[in-house]
């Protein structure tokens, strides 16, 4: 099989989906998973706490008590559905071509490992929500995946298709990451945005490569969509996509566009700033938003599936999509990214990197949309691999989504030992 160049794709998928609730909206996501995280550990503390006090009490009697208390804050292991339970598809595609190894290589696999197809199918099939999840081996070439062609919506995480064309203009010597730019008020969008506060009446004078690192490390949407706009806006990003070979992916309307449809409404300039929108989404029924976000979820407009953002993320980190200054200048600006720190990158262990971009959509009532983290992960000895976990929508907490997106590096990481 590895002679043959004939790499494979695992593609599983539930025999009935289970309807989704597409009621949302939006929040910012870094500090959110911080203060959840929070509540969760100290939830546990105090069940430890009652633990200790009913073993003083009672003595050896007590253990079940500890055990009981103890499981309600640790992560439980599923069994698998049989493979033979789901359709695997199967699909051939070229492997990377072979790179010089900082150490010694480890043997080559034709496939992936049983137990990395089992993981993603019990994380997968267990999670109550609507998920998708991709891992793909560059240097192999196969690909195993839940739910991984269906498109789910991509908030955040579409801004690395915007620094990509950033930095493609930039190998083609249409910008300059020095070129001064400056940011007016009128350029202000919605949600987070840690630029507005710079932003004075006559603007601020800033740099495109500044506002690269605001968008890919702080995940500032006004940074974002201004680069968007200077490069030629949705139409220019669409059709690099396409030219690039990266299919499976569909980039929006922009960021103020985006949210107002998500919430049922029409982006209107004196909006800029997002307090505006933020009354008027308040001043909607619940029946309106509900009708809109359903309508968004169905069909996303900026809608992406796990497999094909991963395609996209094998050919960035195999040089085929920017030269190879630009490709390591846009990863180590994904390796400094601040938001979702426990997402995707709770799961890694000394030695391995990760280069990742994370979304988070809007929110309404106990339903998430949107809460996606994607990366590139590199071990010790340099292999790497392109994984993507999107949820489209849950009522699950913050903690059990990102102990999902954590169990989903930590078993790509277990291919290792």
């Amino acid at each position: 099989m590895r002679g043959a160049n004939v790499p494979t794709r695992f593609d599983f998928s539930p025999s009935a989906t289970p309807p989704c609730d597409e009621r949302t909206y939006r929040n910012v996501e870094h500090k959110r998973d911080r203060v959840s995280l929070s509540r969760w550990a100290a939830t546990r503390r105090r069940k430890r706490e009652v633990a200790l006090v009913l073993k003083s009490l009672f003595g050896g009697t007590a253990l079940l008590a500890c055990v009981l208390l103890s499981s309600a804050c640790v992560p439980t292991v599923s069994q698998p559905v049989a493979p033979a339970a789901v359709p695997i598809t199967v699909e051939t595609t070229a492997p990377a071509a072979p790179r010089p190894q900082p150490a010694p290589a480890r043997p080559a696999r034709a496939q992936p490992s049983a137990d990395l197809l089992n993981a993603v199918q019990a994380l997968g099939s267990t999670f109550k929500g609507e998920v998708g999840i991709s891992v793909r081996d560059i240097d192999e070439g196969w690909v195993v995946a839940w739910e991984g062609d269906r498109p789910r919506p991509q908030q955040s995480v579409s801004k690395l298709w915007v620094a990509i064309a950033v930095m493609d203009a930039v190998d083609r010597g249409r910008l300059s990451l020095s070129d001064p730019i400056t940011v007016n008020r009128s350029d202000l969008t919605v949600f987070h945005q840690p630029i507005r506060a710079l932003v004075g009446k006559t603007g601020y004078r800033t740099t495109i490569g500044e506002l690269l690192r605001g968008a890919m490390t702080r995940s500032d949407n006004t940074c974002n969509d201004v680069l968007l706009w200077r490069i030629g806006g949705p139409d220019a990003i669409n059709r690099m996509l396409s030219q690039k070979g990266v299919t499976g992916v569909k980039f929006g309307p922009g960021e103020r566009e985006l949210q107002a449809r998500t919430a049922g409404l029409q982006w209107r300039p004196e909006w800029a700033g997002g307090w505006g929108f933020l009354q008027a989404r308040a001043a909607m029924s619940y029946e309106a938003r509900e009708k809109a976000l359903r309508r968004y979820l169905a069909a996303p407009m900026d809608g992406a599936s796990a497999n094909g953002v991963t395609l996209g993320l094998s050919l960035l980190a195999q040089g085929k999509l920017l030269t190879s200054r630009s490709t390591a200048s846009l990863l180590t600006l994904m390796r400094s990214s601040k938001t979702g720190p426990l997402r995707l990158k709770s799961g890694l262990r000394p030695g391995w990197t990760l280069a990742h971009k994370t979304g988070t959509g809007q929110e309404l009532g106990s339903l998430s949309t949107g809460y996606n983290d994607v990366g590139l992960l590199v071990a010790p000895d340099g292999h790497r691999y392109a994984v993507a976990v999107m949820i489209a929508s849950t009522r699950q907490p913050i903690p059990a989504r990102m102990r999902l997106m954590g169990d989903v590096t930590r078993a790509v990481v277990g291919l290792s030992r």
